[in-house]
């Protein structure tokens, strides 16, 4: 299991937007995905839009995923590049 920690830059969080392309960038992997906001230690799939938003993940929040599969390694590197450039 791979995982990969990020504090949330975007002023407005992880809202409608940015959570529907991270989510179709995790569900491009085979890996199981979930994601977690530290803040309120909720978790949730990170392949479901509706689970995502529900997490509440405001600029400023660490969030944490967690990868595993047989792509994680592709996946972790990936998926935090990801996360760099768009939030």
């Amino acid at each position: 299991m791979k995982t990969v920690e990020y504090v949330i830059t975007d002023p407005v969080g992880l809202h409608a937007r940015p959570a529907g392309l991270f989510v179709k960038k995790a569900s491009s992997y085979q890996s199981n995905i979930t994601v977690q906001n530290t803040e309120n230690d909720k978790s949730a799939d990170a392949k479901r839009i509706m689970a995502v938003m529900s997490l509440g993940v405001k600029q400023g929040n660490k969030i944490i995923l967690s990868i595993e599969g047989e792509d994680e390694d592709t996946a972790q590197a990936e998926l935090e590049a990801f996360l760099k450039e768009s939030l």
